[in-house]
């Protein structure tokens, strides 16, 4: 049994939940919203985020960061724009040799950094994991049958993740690829709000798989110049992220983009949502895209729409009108 701090009430209690029904883990929730933690012991869940998810009498609930210091393994489930000061907090109290696990997925906006190097130059005490893949939190803590990938530098870390971690309904694989599984589970909501504002065109299956495949190719090349591996993105925290992403209205970058696609403006769709993603991974794709001077059309178009206020109609038609190519032409 591990003393786990899981930092974050929205995927984090999911995750919280899973570790202690399957694992019998010693487990903390922490939140910075004592609002949160207050409405989650006087109802019993979360009922703005995981409504039905119940929290077990046996998890401790805080909004005392000092815990962090006891435990072998604390836990990221935070946006990433609250990262790296979540991080300067936990310094203070953060053990050496630490397991620490990033369940986040998002890149840096302003620095156009992955999330591993923003724990390295952070948290650098710590053996840091990511943990990836094709997982609703509303799914996990239910213990529906899911599987991800942790992916680490650090090997004996990594193993350790799949040990604490792997049980009846949740499956975990190794991937020691940290940049292709950290940029496989941030830019599949580029693609998941590409394939939200479909829908709300009101466009078929069709155009979703052509979004998904030809998004997935966008996310190989970016990948590649980042020096991730290709095959990489063919697994859980590419193809498979893609998948549930883009297909299921748990996905908030998705129902994001309907709503932009039924003509609602982008921040106020982000604003009625929540947290999305893709809206800040779509600035930073096309960031890191422009700066390893990388053809990203896809990611280029949503950029357009959710920050130059481009006609979605008119994108996507500039889209279809693009030159004809072979389907595997190399691009710069």
């Amino acid at each position: 049994m591990a003393k786990i701090t899981v930092l974050g009430g929205g995927f984090g209690t999911a995750l919280a939940v899973m570790l202690y029904s399957t694992q019998q883990h010693d487990i903390t929730i922490w939140s910075a919203l004592p609002e949160e933690i207050e409405a989650m012991r006087r109802d019993g869940e979360q009922k703005e985020k995981l409504p039905g998810v119940k929290i077990p009498n046996g998890i401790s609930l805080t909004t005392d960061l000092s815990v962090v210091a006891d435990s072998d393994l604390v836990l990221f489930a935070i946006p990433s724009s609250y990262v790296r000061s979540t991080c300067q907090k936990v310094a203070e109290y953060l053990r050496e040799g630490t397991v620490i696990v990033n369940a986040g997925k998002g890149i840096e906006e302003d620095s156009l950094k992955l999330m591993s190097t923003v724990f390295a130059e952070e948290l650098p005490k710590g053996a840091y994991v990511v943990l990836t893949g094709p997982s609703h939190a509303e799914e996990v803590g239910l213990n529906i049958p899911t599987s991800v990938v942790a992916s680490s530098a650090n090997r004996m870390a990594a193993y350790l993740v799949q040990e604490w971690f792997s049980s009846r309904t949740f499956r975990v694989y190794i991937n020691d690829d940290v940049t292709g599984c950290e940029l496989g589970g941030a830019l599949k909501n580029v693609i998941a709000l590409s394939a939200g504002i479909s829908d709300g065109l009101g466009y078929g299956d069709n155009t979703k798989a052509m979004l998904m495949t030809r998004g997935l190719h966008e996310i190989e090349r970016l990948g590649s110049a980042l020096g991730a591996r290709a095959n990489t993105f063919a697994g859980l925290t590419g193809l498979g992220d893609l998948i549930v992403t883009c297909t299921s209205m748990h996905s908030r970058n998705r129902r994001a983009g309907i709503l932009i696609g039924q003509g609602v403006a982008p921040e106020k769709a982000v604003e009625q949502v929540g947290t999305v993603e893709g809206y800040f991974s779509c600035a930073a794709a096309y960031g890191l895209a422009q700066r390893y001077e990388i053809e990203m059309p896809l990611t280029t178009a949503l950029y357009q729409i959710l920050y130059e206020g481009a006609n979605v109609r008119d994108v996507v038609l500039g889209l279809m009108d693009r030159p004809k190519r072979h389907e595997y032409e190399k691009l710069t």
